[in-house]
């Protein structure tokens, strides 16, 4: 076997004395794709961002290429051949496809003048590494999530990457940028790059991985082939218990008329002739790749944008549903996709981000704000949805994904929705809190709340929903029952879409 690319042995690390990673041992070797798995706390990023030079350990020792280093810098781990990909790619978004490419390349030249001949060289040349078609002259903030994701992609081959560190890399992809996704990384893999993949979607692990190394508490759980695992011993060891799936299923409620009739809902451009009925006790999923009307419309239904035409009821009254304030007035709650921009205010307190929703009716005639009674709600909330937090008076920024999703849940169910909606609720997030959530949406339905959830996660769906509605360009073109269809199944159709 040739030597690894990197080497870490016995790796510690402690911030205030809380130790983040204790004994962690990892080989990397040319050409290898391992994922690097564990819940939020885990102790990934501290490890990713020592490899990356920019936290120096404790204690334990770093050979990269053969090559021991006592302080291991940001600009060693580049000239190692080290690129980190992180989830918000570190594009600048009024800048071209060329310049964001190019950037680090003139900035390291340290000249006075722009050279714009060889930054149009540069960036054609990194692009043609991965086959990508792509407007170079595109400012990165006019492209799709994916396409900035393959920009990274080539602006770190351009730099003569030999391990490229994935965090998180599909979060925000289709199934079908997912495949091309790994379509690239498994080019990479011919060519001997290699590939730290960090990921908390199961399915993908096994899909691309070779290896992994499992992270809890700071600590290696295990370390080995992905052959070696199922599904169940994977998030055993993550979580370091087994997750009970036996409540899966929750089916509408008998004999209740719908909570929420549409019919032949329409919007020009966006989507139309949808019709479908949800009853209490319900999950309905909604599936279907990026452009398929799916967001669109969940936000007709809230009122974000209004649909043209069709009909909207709430139990047997007709409403018009041309504002946010009108679909909470009828008792329906919106969970974004994106809690952190759409979701959260993330510079404010853990409560102030709980009783927002609700603040008129915490607040008496005189415009006071009555804080017994927004204390109670907060703490009902955060014991009933088992919110992890040191403080309510602490910023959401300061929380995990897991309990930032929990923290947008919170909110609107403080308005006691009777249609909640849910557009990606478990983004992520860890398989424990992603569990932790699901059982959540479970014991909503089965309290009599409907719930419509939209998701790329195809677990998901399958997992939770009673009935899925598959759309297509606007349309809804099929139907399925629970268990009518298997995770494999459904993305095979997902694609074929």
């Amino acid at each position: 076997m040739s030597q690894p690319l990197i080497s870490l042995s016995k790796i510690n690390k402690a911030f205030a004395g809380v130790r983040a990673l204790q004994d962690v041992s990892l080989e990397i070797y040319p050409g290898e794709v391992r994922c690097l798995a564990g819940e939020n706390g885990s102790g990934k990023s501290t490890l990713i961002k020592i490899i990356a030079g920019v936290y120096a350990r404790d204690s334990g020792s770093i050979v990269i290429n053969g090559k021991t280093y006592e302080r291991l810098t940001p600009m060693d781990s580049i000239r190692e051949g080290i690129q980190i990909i992180y989830q918000d790619f570190s594009l600048f978004p009024n800048l071209t496809v060329a310049e964001n490419i190019a950037m680090n390349y003139q900035l390291a030249k340290e000249g006075p003048l722009v050279n714009w001949r060889e930054i149009r060289e540069l960036a054609q040349r990194a692009v043609k590494l991965i086959d990508l078609d792509i407007d170079i002259y595109e400012k990165v903030g006019n492209l799709s999530v994916a396409e900035k994701q393959l920009v990274a992609i080539a602006r770190a081959l351009l730099y003569d990457a030999k391990l490229i560190i994935m965090d998180e890399p599909t979060t925000s992809l289709t199934n079908r940028e997912v495949q091309t996704l790994f379509g690239i990384i498994n080019d990479l893999r011919a060519k001997g790059i290699s590939i730290l993949f960090v990921s908390h979607k199961l399915n993908e692990v096994f899909q691309i991985s070779d290896t992994i190394t499992i992270l809890r508490n700071g600590r290696k759980v295990f370390d080995g082939a992905v052959a070696e695992l199922d599904r169940e011993s994977l998030e055993y060891y993550m979580t370091g218990r087994h997750i009970d799936k036996s409540d899966i299923y929750v089916k509408k409620i008998e004999g209740e008329k719908p909570l929420l009739t549409v019919e032949n809902l329409s919007a020009e451009g966006r989507f139309k002739n949808i019709s479908f009925s949800l009853y209490p006790g319900e999950i309905l999923g909604i599936a279907g790749l990026l452009g398929s009307g799916r967001n669109e419309l969940a936000h007709a239904l809230f009122g974000l944008r209004p649909a043209d035409s069709g009909t909207i009821r709430i139990g047997e009254e007709q409403v018009v549903m041309d504002s946010v304030q009108t679909a909470m007035r009828h008792g329906i709650a919106f969970v974004p996709e994106d809690r952190l921009t759409q979701g959260l205010l993330l510079e404010q307190t853990i409560a102030n981000n709980i009783n927002i929703c609700t603040i008129d009716q915490l607040t008496d005639s005189r415009g006071w704000i009555d804080e017994e009674r927004a204390a109670e709600q907060v703490e009902q909330w955060i014991g009933q949805l088992k919110i992890q937090v040191a403080s309510p008076e602490n910023p959401a920024k300061s929380l995990s994904g897991g309990n930032q999703q929990r923290i947008v849940i919170a909110k609107w169910l403080a308005t006691k929705p009777k249609v909640l909606i849910l557009s990606g609720p478990t983004v992520g997030v860890d398989v424990g809190s992603k569990e932790a959530i699901h059982k959540i949406l479970r014991d909503l339905a089965r309290s009599g709340m409907g719930i419509i959830l939209i998701s790329d996660d195809i677990p998901e769906i399958t997992a939770n929903c009673s009935r899925i509605l598959l759309m297509r360009s606007g349309e809804i073109v099929a139907e399925y029952q629970a268990g009518q269809l298997s995770e494999d199944e459904l993305s095979d159709i997902l694609l074929a879409s």
